[in-house]
């Protein structure tokens, strides 16, 4: 392995098409304010490095990104690359995850308007998140204990596991499709709109008009505050745990709950049932 240590780099791709290299306590950044630093690159290692300039990491196949800093100049910075680990890092430039296979992010801080898109095999745990439209259109992801804040986050993904997270967030989940949600709160508006099977599990729901016009919605002992015009349209299954404001038309299924301020059937359409007590 070649190893770089302690220095600054800031030509035009600094290290293309380098395979094996390690860098250690470097600056991706100057005067010459080279963009694509480890462009075509493979079995590459960077920590506790400084990243401020744009397009650092594309096309790239192994790569090891372990306590560095990617600023707010560091746009696009991985994109069309497989077999990614990120670790106590900060990603602070727009679009910092694009059309990327396999990649892991553990303990770091995101701060990136469309992070995520059309990515597959995204694990991310033990993380701090902010950024519009997040993660849309990725597939295969898994996510443990991230605190997200952001609007439209995951939307048309496939295939999602969420576990023990904390999203503040407007028009999540809308058209996701096969998507698990477990011991989480979700705070937003309109919650998972034309989602199709997405479940939620001993989850708390806060925010207005909530999952409507889903296919396949089922609720496990979830509590749901300030939530009002629910389930519109859907089909459904829910055990509810707490009182709800209103329900609205639900299409069909099944929704148990202790006490609703208000039943809304005015379509005639609407074949869902209401179970209270």
């Amino acid at each position: 392995m070649t190893e770089y240590r302690g220095k600054s780099y800031d030509a035009e791709r600094a290290f293309y098409g380098e395979k094996d290299i390690k860098v250690s306590e470097c600056r991706i950044d100057g005067p010459a304010d080279g963009e694509s630093a480890f462009k075509e690159c493979a079995k590459v290692r960077v920590e506790r490095t400084y990243l401020n300039l744009r397009y650092p990491f594309w096309h790239d196949d192994g790569l090891e990104i372990v306590q560095s800093d990617m600023t707010e100049n560091c746009r696009a910075a991985i994109w069309y690359s497989n077999g990614i680990r990120i670790k106590e890092t900060k990603m602070h430039g727009i679009k910092a995850l694009r059309e990327c296979n396999d990649a892991v992010i553990e303990g770091s801080d995101i701060l990136s308007p469309e992070f995520g898109w059309s990515c597959d095999d995204v694990t991310v745990r033990h993380t701090k998140a902010e950024g519009e439209y997040f993660m849309m259109r990725s597939s295969n992801l898994l996510f443990e204990d991230v605190d997200f804040k952001g609007k439209y986050s995951f939307q048309y993904i496939h295939n999602a596991t969420f576990r023990r997270c904390r999203f503040d967030t407007k028009d999540a989940f809308w058209h996701a499709e096969n998507v698990l949600v477990e011991d989480s709160e979700v705070k937003g508006e309109y919650l998972a709109w034309y989602s199709d099977t997405l479940t939620l599990r001993r989850c708390r729901i806060i925010g207005t008009q909530p999952l409507c016009y889903c296919r396949h919605l089922i609720l496990e002992d979830c509590e749901m505050i300030d939530t009002d015009l629910s389930f519109e349209k859907s089909d459904v299954k829910a055990t509810l745990t707490s009182p709800i404001i209103s329900i609205k038309n639900p299409h069909r299924g099944t929704i148990k709950v202790p006490s609703v301020g208000e039943i809304i059937m005015d379509d005639p359409e609407a074949r869902g049932k209401v179970i209270i007590g």
